[in-house]
């Protein structure tokens, strides 16, 4: 079974209020559907940051996105993982201010997870600098994890 990591951004739509934004709100809908009838297909997992970056905010909706991570693996953020992060950083792959975006991606890609599902289409899951991540990730003799939204996957 193929593992995906869930980042923050796709526990929180699926837990948010329906957005009056239509994108927003037609993406809250897409995760929602992955959710509930596509993640029984793979080995989902999260990490420890994952786990903090939801827990901040208001405390109710915070403990309703730790809810539905209950039961979900959670990874180990190694310090070959917070190297990588760094070299993503130093390279220019992520922009100097996300070292936590940095580190999603350098989490997966040291464990060997196959996805890293997300919202963040302004520092992991962007066009522009995915090459950049790819050739980070694999100068350092690992397998690039494929960066992907719920609607793609």
């Amino acid at each position: 079974m193929k593992k995906v990591y869930i980042e923050s951004s796709v526990i929180s739509y699926i837990t948010a209020k329906p957005s009056r934004d239509l994108i927003v709100l037609a993406r809250q809908a897409l995760t929602l559907e992955w959710w509930e009838s596509k993640r029984n297909k793979y080995d989902i997992c999260i990490s420890e940051l994952v786990l903090q970056e939801i827990a901040s905010g208001d405390p109710v909706a915070a403990q309703k996105r730790l809810d539905v991570v209950r039961d979900v693996q959670n990874l180990e953020i190694t310090l070959a993982a917070k190297e990588l992060a760094s070299i993503l950083v130093s390279e220019g792959a992520v922009p100097n201010n996300s070292l936590e975006d940095a580190l999603h991606i350098s989490t997966v890609a040291v464990q060997g997870v196959e996805y890293l599902l997300t919202w963040n289409f302004k520092h992991i899951n962007n066009a522009s600098t995915r090459a950049i991540i790819t050739h980070v990730i694999e100068n350092f003799g690992y397998i690039s994890p494929i960066l992907c939204s719920p609607e793609e996957l």
